[in-house]
């Protein structure tokens, strides 16, 4: 195995939508979850790849691309892009559910008609990430130096501070961010909110 992270390429779109799908059931293959195989990454991760595509890092294999990272800087200002330039044509796209779907398919459309929530517990962490890995690429420490390149690009970029959100059945990711150094700032019904302050010192 030869794996390389590089930044994100316009080419390598078609493959975070496969990984997207891949890995959205708590890392699992989530293809059989939802009726339209694109509905969860027009939700999750295509909005930064295409807004943020300077946040977007991919892993290869033999350049294969087999993971990403990627996030935003500032999430409440990512929020209101989203709103003017993601969401107006998603929601013409997919029609509200009715109150009563509590389908996975209906949950994810409802979200995409609610836009972003910008939780308060994370107004000090303005940045956010979200990385998925195949499993070919555990246990080759590559999480880690993802999260790291990230991070770097964070410091570079000034931020002060950054957050992500974790589900309460990821075991898996709940202990990779504990050892990565993040600190869980609340508990949610169903998730873990995790922050880290950056040192940018180094940049000045």
């Amino acid at each position: 195995m030869k794996f390389e992270i590089r930044p994100y390429l316009t080419t390598d779109l078609d493959a975070i939508y496969d990984i997207c799908l891949q890995t959205s059931d708590n890392g699992g293959d989530g293809s059989k979850l939802f009726q339209d195989s694109k509905l969860i990454v027009q939700y999750s991760a295509a909005p930064s790849v295409v807004l943020e595509p300077e946040l977007c890092f991919v892993v290869t294999n033999n350049d294969k691309v087999c993971g990403y990272i990627l996030g935003c800087k500032d999430s409440a200002h990512f929020s209101q892009r989203c709103e003017k330039v993601w969401f107006p044509a998603l929601r013409k796209q997919y029609a509200l559910p009715d109150s009563s779907d509590s389908s996975l398919n209906a949950l994810v459309i409802k979200r995409i008609h609610s836009g972003i929530e910008v939780r308060h517990e994370y107004q000090n962490y303005p940045a956010h990430l979200h990385i998925n890995l195949l499993p070919e690429t555990q246990g080759h420490g590559i999480g880690r130096k993802m999260t790291e390149v990230f991070i770097n690009k964070l410091k570079a970029l000034d931020v002060p501070a950054l957050h992500l959100e974790v589900s309460k059945t990821n075991s898996a990711a709940i202990s990779f961010y504990n050892k990565m150094g993040f600190e869980v700032i609340h508990e949610f019904n169903d998730s873990i909110g995790f922050a880290m302050v950056l040192d940018n010192t180094s940049n000045e």
